[in-house]
């Protein structure tokens, strides 16, 4: 399997989130809306992100609001449509993740050929939606009998804004995990979606987990990136990359260049 650093062609790679907006099936997805208007959308901020120099783009059916631990075929079926029709204008690397369902997650990557997935892969959580229990075992045996070995796997082991029912600790989920399902990287979310990834935090994990990548999951901006960098292996970044920062907006070339600007100005001497 490809390291971390042969798929994204650097170290501490700045993975972008291209967030769909709600598509058929979910609660938002607006009477006589057309499945085109969100294939317009989402190229026009795959073209901001690219062009504003991330080193990867995470495909996300962020506001498929509320989420669903089975998510239902049409809403997979259109991010694969929408992926589709973009694919000849993907240059960097792509993965793909169908919120709160790992095995959807898997099977989409089969189907658009992407090359790393991000999910709560493992554990039992509670929040909004109920108790959710995901079972690993289940999604790495899908990636196997799907023949997509190079598939990279992060795993998020605090599942944002749900609470974590073993008791252990995030360093002991951490250990557990990587000893038992070997994921390309962990990776470890504030709250949500533009909230901060605990700094203190990503250094006890990357110290209870040697020799996995650790990753900021939430948070990450152009103000604290080179700070987070020194104590993580590489950032998922969505809000950040935002008109105004702010979660409802669209991806803005200009803010994306200036973040990358100051991964660079960091990266030599991390």
């Amino acid at each position: 399997m490809q390291t971390i650093k042969e798929l994204f062609g650097t170290a501490k790679p700045i993975i972008a989130l291209l967030h769909f907006r709600e598509l058929p099936g979910d609660p938002g997805y607006r009477a006589g809306q057309k499945l085109e208007e969100l294939v317009a959308c989402a190229r026009e901020e795959l073209h901001a992100l690219q062009d504003g120099g991330v080193d990867g783009i995470l495909f996300s059916n962020e506001f498929s609001f509320p989420y669903l631990d089975h998510l239902e075929h049409v809403t997979t079926a259109a991010m694969a449509y929408i992926i589709g029709r973009l694919k000849e204008e993907i240059r960097v690397p792509f993965g793909v993740h169908a919120i709160s369902d790992p095995m959807a997650t898997i099977e989409l990557a089969a189907a658009v050929e992407a090359q790393f997935v991000r999910s709560v892969f493992a554990g039992g959580y509670v929040g909004e939606s109920g108790i959710r229990s995901k079972n690993a075992g289940e999604y790495v045996r899908k990636k196997k009998e799907l023949r997509m070995d190079d598939l990279l796997m992060f795993y998020m082991i605090n599942a944002e804004s749900d609470g974590d029912l073993s008791g252990r600790s995030l360093e002991v989920v951490a250990q557990a995990t990587v000893f038992k399902c070997q994921p390309a990287g962990l990776c470890i979310s504030g709250i949500h979606a533009g909230e901060d990834a605990d700094t203190d935090l990503l250094q006890k994990i990357r110290a209870a987990a040697p020799g996995t990548a650790v990753f900021s999951n939430t948070g990450t901006r152009k103000e604290n990136v080179a700070e987070k960098l020194k104590h993580c292996d590489g950032a998922f970044v969505g809000t950040s990359f935002k008109k105004e920062g702010k979660f409802e907006n669209f991806a803005d070339r200009e803010r994306v260049e200036e973040f990358m600007a100051a991964v660079r100005a960091c990266r030599g001497s991390l």
